[in-house]
């Protein structure tokens, strides 16, 4: 098998070409251009690598994937446009989410992709650039639930000497959300909206300490355009999130069960999301959903059964 860290070091070269000489265009004759560019790349820094099936691969998948990944990094980085990123770090980041979001898991576990990127950024890029680049795939890692997490080996677990988080010293970002469900007919709908790494969630928002139930109301309105009667408490959700600027943040979600009437959702234009529709009930266990999310809907199923 071909060394996949030379492969990936060989993508990079291309996609810095591509992006610096080109300004990040994809035309008519791209496919043909950057492949040219790939297959030198390979002939001069890794010559008997050219039929590297993998390296092809990966290409192609960074620039099927491009327009998506590219939104995801604006949302994971929020004080860094894109064309502000340096054209290495922006490149790697590209690399490293394909690898986690779309690639094979069992070829390349979602540990490795993020190492991988780290150890290019530390290769390639500047002085912060392996942060910068633990920091943004940290985050998005975090957000789809982080996969693969128990997967580590004994001879890992027993080198880690990681000194726990202190959770009461990180700063705190307190959000609001809901399960909210509508009837119509003889069926229950439920209203979910879709995040930018392929997930469907909860709608939510940020509140402040003591508005919990008003800001919810207030946050989902907005959010998704409907107005909710709050019915129950569900429970509270916390994690540890990466940003990569301010560092650590714990963030505590707050979710209520609530009800409202089956009308259009109305998504607002915001960062993460890009669809909300209603679900009937039996439609619901057929969706990609966090695992944290799917014991906040069984247990409001189970309140609305009563």
């Amino acid at each position: 098998m071909a060394n996949r860290h030379l492969s990936r070091s060989i993508v990079l070269q291309t996609l810095f070409e591509w992006d610096f000489l080109l300004q990040g265009k994809i035309g008519a004759q791209f496919p043909e251009k950057v492949r040219t560019i790939l297959a030198r790349n390979l002939k001069e820094f890794a010559p008997g690598m050219e039929e590297d099936t993998f390296v092809f691969s990966l290409l192609d998948l960074i620039f099927n994937k491009k327009e998506i990944v590219d939104e995801i990094i604006v949302k994971a980085a929020p004080d860094w446009p894109i064309d502000k990123i340096s054209v290495i770090d922006r490149n790697i980041l590209r690399i490293g989410l394909c690898e986690l979001l779309f690639g094979d898991r069992t070829q390349v576990p979602p540990k490795v992709a993020i190492n991988e990127a780290i150890e290019l950024a530390k290769t390639f890029g500047g002085e912060n650039s392996g942060k910068f680049v633990n920091g943004v795939l940290g985050a998005v890692y975090k957000e789809i639930g982080e996969p693969g997490k128990d997967e580590v080996s004994k001879k890992k677990k027993e080198k880690k000497n990681d000194e726990p988080v202190d959770m009461s010293k990180l700063p705190v970002e307190k959000k609001g959300g809901a399960v909210v469900y509508a009837r119509s007919g003889k069926d229950i709908y439920f209203a979910l909206v879709h995040d930018v790494f392929g997930y469907w969630t909860l709608s939510k928002g940020s509140i402040e300490k003591g508005e919990e139930e008003e800001a919810t109301i207030r946050e989902i309105k907005e959010e998704i355009g409907i107005n909710i009667k709050i019915k129950a408490r569900l429970g509270e959700n916390q994690y540890v999130a990466s940003h990569p600027e301010k560092g650590k943040i714990l963030k505590k979600v707050t979710y209520f069960l609530a009800e409202s009437d089956y009308q259009k959702l109305t998504l607002e234009v915001s960062g993460g999301l890009d669809d909300a529709r209603w679900f009937r009930l039996k439609e619901i266990p057929d969706l990609h959903i966090y695992n944290d999310i799917i014991p906040l809907i069984a247990k409001a199923i189970e309140i609305i059964s009563k």
